[in-house]
């Protein structure tokens, strides 16, 4: 087991994001994946499945089992950086529903120092429809704050959604660029809704041209905002192409 290390030993990170407005409201993209609503110091981030390798590995699908320790360390550096006053999970922060219940004593320990003296939000998902064994946090369903609705899965109703934040997708895009293609996770959104990027360290992605985001986006009417290395590059959907 690694040793999670206080986030005050770790590599900052530069608070500096890339502003869209949803429904009206101004939040901040981040490049390591959260999003960041500067107004009511808030920051969102979608899909930890803390714990993944050791559910896998209750199936027999043995994986190193770091998932959690790099998860947290990367959620610390982030939360270091911006310091909010509320954190918004959106779903899906634990593999499983028991996720919580296996986390390791230091494990537990590191995430109960992230919460202290913050509002912290446990939005439930699919794969963690209840609420987290011995952990601080309030756990909705879902959740409005202003003018944005906080949820795990997009409500199926592409286009007439409105000030809707989500994770669920796992969203990703591949662009061609210079002769070679590039496929990186992304932001997705359309002007009235947001759909993060899964922060968690064993988490893949769907490519935002797959039919499965026909429900959340108008075709070809969204943009894409791809994670690299210390800023996002953002493309409008007509550039993107299929895996």
């Amino acid at each position: 087991m690694t040793a999670l290390r206080q986030p005050g030993q770790m590599r900052r990170v530069t608070p500096v994001c890339h502003d869209i407005a949803v429904a009206g409201t101004q939040l901040g993209l981040h490049d390591s994946g959260i999003a960041w609503w500067a107004e009511e110091a808030t920051l969102i981030v979608a899909d930890l499945h803390l714990e993944k390798a050791s559910s896998l590995a209750r199936r027999g699908v043995l994986l190193p089992p770091y998932d959690t320790a790099a998860t947290l360390e990367r959620l610390a550096l982030v939360i270091e950086a911006f310091d909010p006053a509320r954190i918004i999970a959106l779903g899906d922060s634990f593999h499983d529903a028991e996720g919580s219940d296996r986390l390791p004593p230091s494990y537990r320990a590191f995430l109960a120092t992230l919460q202290l003296n913050r509002e912290w939000i446990w939005v439930t998902g699919n794969h963690d429809p209840v609420a987290p064994v011995r952990l601080c946090g309030e756990c909705v369903d879902e959740l409005t704050l202003g003018g944005l609705t906080f949820r795990h899965e997009p409500s199926e109703d592409a286009g007439t959604a409105k000030g809707e934040v989500c994770g669920h997708l796992h969203p990703a895009a591949k662009v061609r660029r210079y002769g070679r293609s590039i496929r990186r996770p992304c932001f997705a959104t359309d002007g009235t809704r947001l759909v993060l990027p899964a922060f968690g360290a064993l988490t893949g992605g769907l490519n935002v041209m797959d039919p499965a985001f026909a429900a959340v986006f108008p075709p070809r009417r969204f943009s894409a905002f791809l994670l690299g290395a210390d800023r996002l590059y953002p493309f409008t959907a007509a550039k993107l192409i299929a895996d």
